[in-house]
């Protein structure tokens, strides 16, 4: 008897018709002699409008009480797929991130996982029960309820893997799996019928949202392979593993597209040390993540600092760079909202040379301006006007040799 741990997003369980549908693919899975644990998300855009709601009545919003808020999202999903799995005879319990024992740091909305105790999740399983997890939340080492981020629903997924030893970790989405790119953005993306942990990893960080990046992290650490598959289709997906790339693997995995970030530019920075840390220690206090750093050259004793971040933390961000800025002496701030970030992801990169002077070239080609550029192992990108980055994507997409021949046909989901 095989243990299966399998998450649903947000569309997959959008509606009454979704849980359904949900539900019976649990029931079959159930059926097939299976131990299964299932992780559920917020019903659609639930989540969004409880932020909504808690925007319309305070402008103060504490931590812990948006927490308190924002896990009954999950908690309403667990309890309503409970229910449809007792119309089929499958005998299931919801349960909470604290009920599990899912324990966290004390930070709210974007808590981090100590452990997993799971001991009420091992005691249904062997009653034959199935277990619907509520997602994205669990209880601090301070006995406060928290949640971990925005798309922590697969983070839970994945600790709960690794803490009950499953067989594989089953990622639900609106897609069927990952893709060479964006299928909105690039017709001729293709599905990918596998791809390492690292190269995942760089996806997510790079803008990709098919996988949450916490959740591929965990599970490259833990070596839990994920396998990422459709809710609307039911076909196989993409796996996620550790497994090494063969010879005939391609030297580009996929062109990740971003356009949630936002450029900030500090001008006229003293050239001293210590500039940096006093910039960049305040944002990091505040919980912000910044992304692409770029110094220019000193002139007269000054330079230019331009970084990436979550156009999401801009208003929280604004203040604390706008005060710095004034602290150091900085001559002005400069904000940019109308950006995109394009990257290319290949473990091929390593043994390569010559793959960001090609990328390069085809940009320059295409008239496409580079603003800035950031590098790793396997992953180079570079920021452009927001206008540019769909010809960006396509024409790199297909300059590498990941264009499918036809445009993808299965019915996409519109993202907001």
């Amino acid at each position: 008897m095989a243990l299966i741990v399998q998450k649903y997003g947000g569309t997959s369980v959008a509606d009454p018709d979704r849980i359904h549908a949900v539900a019976d693919n649990i029931a079959i899975t159930k059926r097939r002699g299976n131990e299964v644990v299932v992780v559920v998300s917020a019903m659609g855009k639930a989540t969004d409008n409880l932020i909504a709601l808690a925007n319309s009545v305070s402008s103060k919003q504490p931590g812990r009480e948006m927490d308190m808020l924002l896990t009954t999202g999950e908690r309403q999903t667990a309890a309503l797929l409970t229910m449809a799995l007792a119309d089929r005879g499958v005998e299931a319990i919801s349960l909470t991130g604290s009920q599990v024992g899912i324990i966290t740091d004390t930070e709210h909305r974007k808590a981090k996982i100590i452990e997993v105790k799971g001991d009420r999740v091992r005691a249904a399983l062997a009653e034959g029960k199935v277990c619907v997890v509520a997602g994205f939340q669990g209880v601090s080492t301070a006995k406060e309820i928290t949640t971990m981020g925005r798309g922590a629903s697969d983070l839970t997924a994945s600790a709960l893997a690794q803490a009950m030893d499953a067989e594989s970790c089953e990622i639900y989405t609106d897609v069927t799996g990952v893709f060479t790119a964006d299928p909105r953005i690039v017709p001729q993306a293709r599905k990918l019928q596998k791809i390492h942990f690292d190269e995942m990893l760089e996806m997510a960080g790079a803008g990709s949202k098919v996988l949450a990046l916490r959740s591929v992290e965990f599970a490259r650490n833990h070596d839990v392979p994920l396998h990422v598959r459709s809710a609307f289709t039911w076909e196989p997906g993409t796996w996620v593993t550790n497994e090494e790339a063969s010879m005939e693997d391609p030297i580009i995995s996929g062109v990740v597209t971003d356009m949630t970030e936002a450029k900030v530019t500090v001008f006229g920075v003293p050239d001293r040390p210590g500039i940096s840390a006093a910039m960049f220690e305040p944002l990091a206090d505040a919980n912000v993540n910044v992304d692409m750093i770029v110094q220019n050259t000193s002139t007269e004793g000054t330079t230019d600092i331009s970084f990436t971040m979550p156009m999401a933390d801009m208003a929280h961000a604004e203040e604390i760079v706008s005060r710095v800025a004034g602290e150091i002496n900085a001559t002005g701030v400069s904000h940019d909202n109308d950006i995109a970030k394009v990257s290319l992801v290949g473990a091929g990169m390593k043994s390569s040379p010559g793959i960001a002077a090609k990328m390069f070239r085809v940009l320059a080609d295409e008239s496409v301006n580079i603003h800035m550029i950031s590098t790793s192992t396997i992953r180079v990108s570079v920021v452009c006007a927001a206008g540019d980055m769909e010809r960006a994507a396509r024409s790199l997409h297909t300059a590498f040799g990941l264009d499918s021949g036809a445009d993808y046909s299965a019915p996409l989901p519109t993202r907001k």
